[in-house]
């Protein structure tokens, strides 16, 4: 079958990226409602932080072990109508959560949610790769600003309808989910017409696209790129995952409270997402990278040092900064492998995932035997990783 991806036009279609992210932010604003419970969840049930982090394991893992596998079939097969599926399967896990009543039943709903997201990310990733037409960099960066904003005004809401009156009021999130259903049929239909007039002009074929790099280096880029989204998406973990605990362990704030300072936090990271993506366009993707990850170190060092007042303001910061960086290693990581956007997205959306959930619980086992200021003075070392950046290779764009 020939390959959609590998020929696509240099006209931008801005209507479809804006859509497509706004599903983004819908999946991921959804998604992010589990995290942002924990507080209700664990008081509720007497959970160890141990048992919070397997909880976001478990949703992480079911999201980070599908996608790639996703990602690969569907670069031979493309689903346009796997996206509401997707979200389909979404829903049904926040009604279970809704409705759980046991440690073991949350468990099992939050996988549901986690499988939604496998489906969904590497079909949205092609389809804001071929919207973008000639600004790849530009495209990831409006589809990837709607899963950040999602994951942002997630927590906002948890903090005013769920928090407030308990754990079964997740099940109105169902209606955001409906929402995103009916949006992304939009998606799907522009998707299968896409699909069917490249096919019709011919495209070239994913095998005929190749590398600008000998094998040898592509491998040890993905290796570096990997090692990068892992420190990336560790620290993203404790702060997704375990800085409302910290705030009200450290400063005494009240639930409500840390979940305004973490939707700041989470509102800074959609705001460097899409600034990282355009720039990575101008002046390189290897040169985003760098300030992306190493440039958060002085501030994430500082941190677990500060007051209160600066801690938030540090947090902005690191947000801001640290964020900018998935856009333009996805892209880099297309130029490296062409005609492969599927299994791209799903391997690095899933080791994003993945790392997230695995970070959550390591962090909340360490937590659990320390706490959870030395969890942020650890984690806070993560992004000197960064320093590896050194190790990739140029190609034409980066």
């Amino acid at each position: 079958m020939k390959s959609i991806d590998t020929v696509t036009a240099n006209k931008t279609t801005y209507s479809i990226l804006f859509i497509i992210s706004f599903g983004h932010l819908i999946n991921d604003m959804l998604q992010a409602v589990v995290p942002a419970v924990y507080p209700v969840i664990k008081d509720a049930y007497g959970l160890t932080f141990t048992q919070v982090g397997l909880i976001t394991l478990t949703y992480q893992m079911t999201a980070s072990i599908l996608q790639p596998f996703v990602g690969y079939y569907t670069d031979k097969k493309p689903m346009p109508f796997s996206l509401i599926i997707g979200m389909t399967s979404t829903l049904a896990g926040l009604v279970a959560v809704s409705f759980a009543s046991s440690f073991y039943q949350i468990l099992a709903a939050v996988s549901l949610i986690g499988i939604g997201s496998s489906i969904f990310h590497p079909e949205s990733s092609r389809v804001a790769h071929l919207a973008g037409g000639g600004s790849k960099g530009l495209a990831q960066s409006i589809f990837q600003v709607g899963g950040n904003a999602g994951s942002a005004i997630g927590p906002l809401l948890a903090a005013l309808i769920v928090a407030p009156r308990g754990q079964h009021y997740i099940i109105w999130f169902a209606l955001f989910a409906l929402i995103g259903m009916f949006a992304l049929s939009f998606i799907a239909k522009w998707y299968r017409n896409h699909i069917d007039e490249r096919l019709a002009r011919g495209a070239k074929s994913a095998g005929e696209v190749k590398s600008p790099l000998p094998s040898s280096r592509i491998v040890w880029a993905m290796v570096v790129l990997l090692i990068l989204i892992f420190s990336k998406y560790f620290y993203m973990a404790c702060m997704t995952s375990y800085y409302t605990f910290y705030l009200i362990d450290k400063f005494h704030v009240t639930v409500a409270q840390s979940q305004i300072y973490l939707f700041a936090f989470l509102a800074s990271v959609a705001a460097g997402t899409i600034i990282g993506g355009p720039v990575g366009d101008r002046i390189g993707r290897k040169q985003v990278i760098w300030l992306s990850i190493l440039g958060a170190a002085p501030f994430t060092l500082l941190l677990p040092h500060a007051s209160l007042g600066l801690t938030v303001v540090l947090s902005i910061l690191i947000g801001l900064i640290i964020s900018s960086a998935f856009s333009a290693i996805l892209v880099y990581a297309t130029e490296l492998v062409p005609g492969k956007v599927g299994l791209i997205a799903g391997l690095f959306f899933g080791l994003a995932f993945g790392m997230g959930g695995l970070g959550s619980a390591v962090l909340g086992k360490l937590a659990d035997s320390t706490s959870l200021e030395y969890v942020f003075n650890v984690c806070a070392f993560l992004p000197l990783i960064g320093i590896m950046t050194i190790l990739l290779p140029s190609t034409k764009k980066s």
